[in-house]
């Protein structure tokens, strides 16, 4: 009987204190953690999953690397300054706050090579253009040349995928003014000699903007792939033939400064992916 007696009241106890837990839990949940958005379980998805690529071991090691760089002082105080003071309208997410490394498809026939990452962006998403006003002019396009699984892109688990395509970055930390030092781009330079190493199927190398241009040309001569730089000059639109059967294309960068201005228009950037497509072999969209 006394038995009997205990293991009741330690069931009342085990029940009492369940339910103190759960109003607990539940108290918490309900706390604003994130943006309408963006719940909580993807703002720590965000902070703490490394993107992977399971079909490229070579390129899912290249970007565990990435994430945990630590060459350039400057930029890694910046960018984790950034994600602690954080932006209004984004003072319940955990910012990523780490370098940002490449994202899309393992198997890649097309590389799309920007500058670096936003600080309030891909600084705080963790994906390349994704997150800020340049994600939200490029990815629908990226979708209707057939590259991208849907139009928006704004957190890292938001189902987005790249089909034939790979995005990354000249610089993979976010710059104080959007402007990298000479030494801090020379530093990042041999992740993009890995990455495209890493994809053998490559082949075309779309730049946004002249910065990438120029750097995906510092790649061609650091990797002796051309003797001199000769007539590889940045322009929207231009394009050229590169060893290895590859192709080097260039494009404005989809800044809001160039898109709100008109420098930059959804039809002319539409152009040159449709274009990649073509000299990369793909079926036309």
């Amino acid at each position: 009987m006394g038995a009997r007696k205990s293991f009741v009241r330690l069931s009342m106890e085990f029940v009492s204190r369940v339910g103190r837990t759960g109003a607990c839990v539940n108290a918490f949940l309900k706390r604003p953690h994130s943006t309408p958005h963006v719940p909580f379980r993807i703002a720590l998805y965000n902070r703490h999953v490394p993107p992977a690529a399971t079909e490229n071991p070579a390129l899912a090691a290249l970007n565990q690397r990435i994430v945990t760089c630590n060459l350039c002082p400057r930029l890694r105080d910046h960018s984790i300054a950034v994600a602690e003071k954080k932006r209004r309208a984004f003072a319940s997410w955990v910012y990523w706050g780490k370098p940002v490394p490449s994202f899309g498809d393992p198997r890649a026939r097309v590389l799309f090579v920007g500058l670096a990452p936003g600080a309030h962006g891909s600084n705080r998403t963790g994906r390349p253009f994704t997150g800020d006003g340049s994600g939200d002019f490029l990815y629908p396009l990226l979708h209707r040349a057939g590259f991208a699984s849907q139009p928006t892109s704004t957190h890292r688990g938001d189902g987005m995928q790249l089909r034939d395509a790979q995005i990354t970055s000249v610089v993979r930390c976010a710059p104080p003014g959007n402007k990298p030092l000479p030494d801090e781009i020379a530093r990042c330079a041999p992740f993009l000699d890995e990455e495209i190493a890493a994809l053998p199927e490559l082949r075309a190398i779309v730049c946004l903007g002249r910065i990438a241009f120029d750097g995906v040309v510092a790649h061609l001569l650091r990797t002796d792939q051309i003797e001199r730089r000769g007539p590889l000059v940045f322009g929207h639109g231009a394009e050229y033939s590169i060893p290895g059967n590859r192709w080097l294309l260039a494009s404005y960068h989809p800044s809001l400064q160039n898109t709100n201005t008109g420098k930059l228009t959804a039809a002319m950037m539409l152009r040159v992916f449709r274009r990649a497509r073509t000299l990369a072999g793909l079926p036309a969209i």
